[in-house]
């Protein structure tokens, strides 16, 4: 296990990257603004992202339209910055800004600054990293960047969160992807960093977890949960340690440390697919053999 420190308007002629912002908090989170100022000293600059809440979307494409696009200029220090705010979900709108809205192919996709760490096997579940991987599905390298905070911030982002040092990762990944090419079978970056980060927290490369991250339980018994009484509430698991020690879970939620996974399209399970075929062969009836 290693642990590494860190030192501290688009057009179609520019000769500067292209950077494609994005996440699932909808286009008024803070924390989208942070990945476009952490972005904008390495390249042009395209915000495309939700209208709305879009959190716990996945890579969900609801009947693959998008109902409204709104053109917008977002002010990040000084420097008016293109953006769109598009009524679908986060794998939608960047299917849609690649399509669409994009002078030329994007060099990098940023989804985030999520609001709230994304780990384990719930990152399925993930607007911020469904978005990401839409774009590696059209060659587009990303990283998926989660922030540790709050429960209640997760739907409600907080203008009070402090992205000082998340925008100071984000700048410094995405200045290393755009000066290299992600390795075979590595579609996305993601990045997860704990609440109590600083510039100087050390970050660690690590495998996604097979446990969830977040347990789904029933709510506290309020006046809420009783008018609502098929709400279910979550809250993270009260044992991360007992999470594999080369996890993203572990990383983040027990040594406290910045946790990196490198994430592949290719979701085939890693087993001996040859025994597994003839063992199928071997139980089906006859007439149903497997094809050669």
């Amino acid at each position: 296990m290693t642990t590494t420190n860190l030192t501290n308007s688009t057009g179609t002629t520019s000769p500067r990257p292209l950077i494609l912002i994005t996440n699932d908090d909808g286009i008024a989170s803070p924390g989208l603004r942070a990945a476009a100022r952490a972005a904008l000293p390495l390249g042009d600059v395209l915000i495309a992202a939700p209208a709305c809440q879009w959190s716990g979307a996945g890579r969900s494409m609801p009947h693959s339209k998008v109902r409204n696009v709104t053109h917008q200029l977002i002010e990040i220090d000084g420097h008016a910055v293109t953006a769109y705010a598009i009524d679908s979900s986060p794998a939608m709108v960047v299917a849609y800004a690649l399509i669409k809205l994009a002078p030329r192919r994007p060099n990098l996709l940023i989804s985030g600054i999520n609001y709230g760490e994304n780990l384990g096997s719930d990152i399925t579940i993930s607007g911020t990293v469904g978005a990401a991987l839409q774009g590696a599905v059209s060659g587009v390298p990303g990283m998926a960047v989660s922030l540790q905070t709050p429960i209640e911030t997760h739907m409600n982002p907080s203008d009070a969160t402090d992205f000082t040092t998340a925008t100071d990762v984000v700048r410094r990944f995405a200045h290393w992807m755009l000066q290299t090419s992600l390795p075979p079978d590595v579609d996305v970056l993601k990045i997860d960093i704990p609440d109590s980060a600083t510039p100087g927290t050390p970050w660690r490369m690590t495998r996604v977890s097979r446990l969830p991250y977040f347990v789904i339980q029933p709510p506290a018994a309020t006046f809420e949960s009783a008018a609502d009484p098929h709400r279910l509430d979550y809250c993270p698991h009260p044992r991360p340690e007992r999470s594999e020690p080369d996890s993203d879970i572990y990383a983040l939620a027990v040594d406290r440390v910045i946790a990196i996974a490198p994430l592949s399209l290719d979701m085939t399970s890693r087993t001996d697919r040859l025994a597994l075929e003839t063992a199928i062969a071997q139980a089906l009836p006859d007439g149903h053999s497997h094809v050669d």
